[in-house]
C-alpha cells in the first residue's frame, strides 16, 4: 500500500520532500531519515482498523499499541519512538484498512482507489504547504 502510493508521488512531491519505498523494513532507513533532517515522517501502512477496505486514517504512535499494522520486522510504535529521539520530528501514521490482511502481490480495487485518492490529497498539501 504504501510503496504504491510512494510510487505514485515520485515526480509529483515537492523538493522538500523525502520519499522512501522501505517496504517490510523501514527501521533499515533510519539514517537515511536522520540525515535529511524532516520535521514530519509520515509512514503510510496497511492497518487493522476495523473500517471499511481503503478506508484511511491518521494514527499517532501512542495509539498503534496493540493494532495490526503490517508485516514489520519492529513494531512501528517502537520505529516512531525512535524517529521522534533521534530527530524530533514529528511522526505519523497513515493506517489504510486493506479488504483482506493476507500476503499477496497487487492491490485490490478499493486499495487502488485509496491510494490514488491519499496521492491527490498530499500532492494538495505539499502545494499548499510551499505557499
Amino acid at each position: 500500500m504504501g510503496l504504491e502510493i510512494v510510487k505514485m508521488l515520485r515526480g509529483r512531491a515537492s523538493r522538500k520532500v523525502r520519499l522512501l519505498e522501505c517496504e517490510t523494513v523501514p527501521e533499515n532507513f533510519t539514517r537515511e531519515v536522520r540525515e535529511f533532517r524532516p520535521t514530519h515522517v509520515l509512514m503510510i501502512d496497511a492497518a487493522q482498523l476495523g473500517a471499511e477496505p481503503g478506508e484511511a486514517r491518521l494514527v499517532p504512535p501512542e495509539r498503534i499499541l496493540g493494532m495490526f499494522l503490517s508485516t514489520h520486522a519492529i513494531p512501528l510504535s517502537l520505529l516512531t519512538e525512535v524517529i521522534k529521539q533521534s530527530i524530533d520530528a514529528e511522526v505519523m501514521i497513515l493506517g489504510v484498512q486493506p479488504k483482506e490482511i493476507e500476503f499477496g502481490e497487487g492491490l485490490t480495487p478499493e486499495l487502488r482507489r485509496a491510494s490514488k485518492r491519499i496521492v491527490s490529497i498530499l500532492v494538495r498539501i505539499m502545494k499548499e504547504s510551499v505557499r
